[in-house]
């Protein structure tokens, strides 16, 4: 690995690796005929799916929540643990979630209910179920609870791709355990790629500046019409850094939500690394060779990348022979293939390229 890709890694992982998880680390304690038209919601048992068209802003905040909050339900999980004398304890954590289906079922994220003994859903009119199922995908960390009522209010759904930096959005969820509040702020960037500990990379992610304290994981981040573009998911924690909330894209989740509630679990082709996309900016500033292309900052134990010898600092630049531009056009590659199958992958190690082969995995892995 030469000077140049060691201060670049140096780098990525002070960016990088201060993502807070934050749902399980609370306490518990009319639109017009337009608007109508461009929802895309469904009743219940009816595929959901993205509004093509979006929806017509609301005049405030007061009534993007008015809209939004009746769909918006408080999560209150409970495990067992032992505590530093190794006795059992019962620990309780507190998330959120949101109606997807009015036939019971709820979106929330992965880490909100992992682990989780009994999950407990509370309507937004005091109406309590325990979750009869509970289906997630750890990859993108979304889950889905589903509860046994019918009749539910439904949250519409939005398109993110017509979100622009600088739109208003509204977070709204059970923060800190305390009930459903809400708060506003705006879209500070699109299109945002973080690494998770699991060897993934979140692609197109929102980040916003609406606060996203403990307990709001799960629930929807919506726009000006009191539409969910995002489900709120990650938070930047650390000293001198504010105002750094992120959200899973509606767009990116719907495909995953759908797969869950009609298949029970989501399977995709996996290669376990971590990556980060490199740009001209970034290849001037760290001294790279290329200006386009992805950086390995981590390659996860036993996965195929593993075996195919690529390492910490390798650059991907080839992929079953199609030019690598970014993190994202790299992530729709593997997923266009099916576990098992061999790819060819082209990368370069400090001055020289080489080719190595990997056999995909399986993203639901015992």
């Amino acid at each position: 690995m030469n000077v140049s890709t060691r201060r670049m890694l140096r780098f990525v992982p002070a960016l990088l690796l201060v993502l807070v998880l934050i749902a399980g680390c609370a306490p518990a304690a009319q639109l017009t005929d337009d608007a109508a038209a461009a929802s895309a919601v469904s009743a219940d048992d009816e595929t959901v799916a993205a509004a093509s068209v979006p929806g017509i802003p609301l005049a405030s905040v007061a009534d993007v929540v008015a809209r939004v909050k009746p769909s918006v339900v408080a999560i209150t999980t409970e495990m067992t643990t032992r505590d530093f004398f190794n006795r059992l304890r019962t620990q309780e954590s507190a998330g959120s979630g949101w109606i997807i289906r009015g036939d019971g079922y709820i979106v929330t994220n992965h880490h909100v209910v992992q682990d989780a003994e009994t999950v407990t859903v509370v309507l937004d009119d005091g109406r309590t179920f325990q979750a009869e199922e509970v289906l997630v995908d750890p990859i993108t960390d979304l889950a889905v609870v589903k509860i046994d009522e019918t009749g539910l209010p439904v949250a519409e759904v939005g398109d993110v791709s017509s979100i622009r930096v600088g739109d208003p959005l509204v977070a709204i969820g059970n923060s800190l355990g305390m009930g459903i509040s809400a708060t506003s702020g705006i879209a500070s960037a699109v299109g945002v790629s973080l690494d998770e500990s699991s060897g993934a990379t979140v692609l197109d992610l929102v980040q916003t500046d609406a606060a996203i304290n403990p307990g709001n994981s799960g629930g929807p981040l919506v726009n000006a019409a009191g539409e969910v573009i995002g489900i709120n998911s990650i938070k930047i924690a650390t000293v001198g850094v504010e105002g750094m909330g992120y959200a899973i894209t509606i767009n990116q989740a719907l495909p995953i939500i759908q797969e869950l509630i009609e298949n029970k679990m989501v399977e995709r082709a996996w290669l376990g690394v971590g990556l980060y996309s490199i740009t001209p900016a970034r290849a001037e500033q760290y001294g790279l060779s290329m200006e386009s292309g992805v950086i390995l900052t981590q390659v996860v134990a036993g996965s195929p990348a593993e075996e195919a010898g690529l390492q910490l600092g390798d650059i991907i630049v080839g992929f079953d022979g199609e030019e690598v531009f970014d993190a994202q056009g790299f992530a729709d590659a593997i997923e266009a293939h099916q576990p098992g199958d061999e790819v060819e992958i082209t990368y370069w190690r400090d001055d020289a390229k080489a080719v190595t082969y990997a056999t995909l995995g399986s993203s639901v892995r015992t």
